[in-house]
């Protein structure tokens, strides 16, 4: 299946500064009057809406940019600003505004005829059978563990896993198209009624088939284009990312995006890009699940045309945008084991023994002595939101400040409540009189000889509570067997301890040493009496 279209008319985020710069790797620009050229060696980016303009102006040295990402069609790239992009090795990505990839440029190696006439003759050779094996096994695996481990549904994984078997029976394309249209019957039904968190401030503009992931088949189209909710506009924005990288990784390595061997040729898409992404959508279903059940959803990152389809604004297409060269590396090993296949079947071999690794460099790796396989590059963590107001917080929290103590002041006074009622309990007053009879027992059985006689309160307060600040109150707890509140007070100096404690205390910050403090303190002992 290719990506679909999602991706709307975008409005200028107006909290943004009016300079931009590239963020792991990636810039993403739209809106209108987009202008991007060259001027005095640097490349200067400029775009908005109306009098809200950004601009950029990055060197040929340091500019971190990897991608540039172009969302939107008014405006203009000039012919020095490709050659720029070329030279620096960043790669051009260009969206419309409803998330069909319209453009992509970055490095391609030079046409090998033999490669493409073996990728041209795979249906007849029985490559293509074989990688589209390989290919939806990988995309069911990963979906299986997607269903096991995320989604908690065993039944559907075990499902999945069976038509993954069944793959190395098929004999045919449509064999295998089979089972994966079977599989992804389950998967999807998994997903159905997975919830998307919006802040309560924003419920009452949330439509309520927005709350659900719901069907991946849209009601406008009966296909995964034009998404009528959030989760699956997201998702389809993700798989047109991924789409532009697979077009550029088989672009580098030489081989034609068109002539695919799974998908059916069509004029409106590549379909070896659409073949070779299919291994890698667990992972982004893996990312946009992770997202929508630990954060919740913006009001403001969404709009509802008047046909019901949702789109993304532009504020939210920017953040997952930056996930872009997180799923190059994905694609990168994928995309030149196809090549591998390939190139095995040229009949009459180039001169080297195994063909080139461009996106992965595994071969200048293995001759280094370090690991062959590409390291896993984790995708940006999503943005955390207020669950009330929808601000941003911080990572892990639920709530923004003034929403916390909001919130504090309704449900502190019910839990203090629902406190006192325990604490008057049965169990609660049986361990209360359980612990003030083993203090009163040991309060009984200490001898006022057993205190040196160099340890007043007065040594005490002045040398050895004002050292307590260093000591934890967990670990005063322990050492003094009395309640946390109780060894906090002690450490603060609100509460002088009973004189059993006082040795234990003297012990523990030991200022400098216990035979010190003795000596000092005998001598304070002796000058008072």
């Amino acid at each position: 299946m290719a990506a679909h279209q999602t991706v709307s008319e975008l409005l200028h985020d107006r909290k943004s500064p009016g300079s931009i710069s590239p963020r792991h790797g990636v810039l993403t620009i739209f809106g209108y009057g987009i202008r991007i050229y060259v001027e005095r060696g640097h490349l200067t980016i400029e775009d908005g809406i109306g009098a809200d303009r950004r601009k950029a102006r990055l060197p040929r040295v340091g500019h971190g940019l990897r991608r540039l990402v172009l969302i939107g069609s008014d405006g203009f790239v000039s012919l020095s600003a490709l050659r720029w992009l070329a030279d620096q090795e960043a790669s051009f990505v260009m969206l419309e505004r409803d998330g069909s990839v319209l453009a992509t440029t970055g490095p391609v190696l030079p046409s090998d005829a033999r490669l493409r006439r073996a990728q041209a003759l795979a249906h007849q050779s029985g490559t293509a059978l074989e990688i589209s094996r390989e290919l939806i096994r990988r995309k069911l695996e990963g979906q299986a563990d997607v269903a096991r481990e995320r989604l908690m549904n065993s039944s559907a994984a075990g499902l999945i896993c069976g038509m993954r078997d069944k793959l190395a029976k098929t004999r045919t394309i449509d064999d295998v198209r089979s089972l994966e249209s079977w599989a992804a019957h389950e998967y999807w039904g998994a997903w159905r009624t997975l919830p998307v968190n919006f802040p309560n401030r924003d419920l009452v503009r949330v439509p309520e088939h927005w709350r659900i992931f719901g069907t991946r088949v849209s009601l406008l189209t009966g296909s995964p284009r034009l998404a009528t909710n959030p989760a699956n506009a997201m998702l389809n924005y993700l798989y047109a990312i991924l789409e532009s990288e697979t077009r550029l990784a088989i672009a580098a390595l030489g081989l034609d995006p068109g002539l695919g061997v799974l998908h059916v040729d069509s004029p409106k898409r590549d379909a070896l890009a659409c073949d070779v992404m299919e291994a890698i959508r667990p992972q982004i279903d893996a990312y946009l699940l992770d997202w929508i059940s630990r954060e919740t959803l913006r009001r403001e990152w969404f709009f509802e045309q008047r046909d019901g389809s949702c789109r993304l604004m532009g504020s939210l297409a920017v953040k997952l945008s930056e996930t872009a060269t997180t799923w190059a590396n994905a694609v990168a090993p994928t995309a030149e084991w196809v090549y591998r296949k390939f190139w095995s079947t040229i009949q009459t071999q180039p001169k080297q023994k195994r063909p080139p690794t461009h996106l992965t460099q595994s071969h200048r790796r293995e001759a280094k002595g370090v690991l062959a396989e590409l390291p896993a590059a984790r995708p940006p963590r999503p943005e955390s939101a207020c669950e009330e107001c929808g601000v941003a917080v911080a990572q892990g929290s639920r709530f923004c400040r003034t929403c916390r103590l909001a919130r504090n002041a309704v449900d502190l006074p019910e839990v203090a409540k629902k406190g006192r009622i325990v604490a008057q309990s049965e169990l609660a007053q049986s361990r209360r009189s359980e612990t003030q009879r083993k203090h009163t027992t040991a309060i009984w059985a200490w001898k006022e000889s057993d205190l040196p006689a160099w340890l007043s309160r007065e040594v005490y307060i002045k040398d050895i509570q004002p050292r307590l600040k260093d000591i934890s109150p967990g670990k005063l707890k322990s050492a003094l067997g009395v309640s946390m509140p109780y060894a906090i007070d002690i450490r603060k100096g609100r509460r002088v301890p009973h004189q059993r404690h006082w040795r234990t205390l003297d012990e523990l910050v030991g200022f400098p040493s216990s035979e010190t403090t003795e000596v000092h303190a005998r001598k304070t002992f002796q000058k008072s009496g």
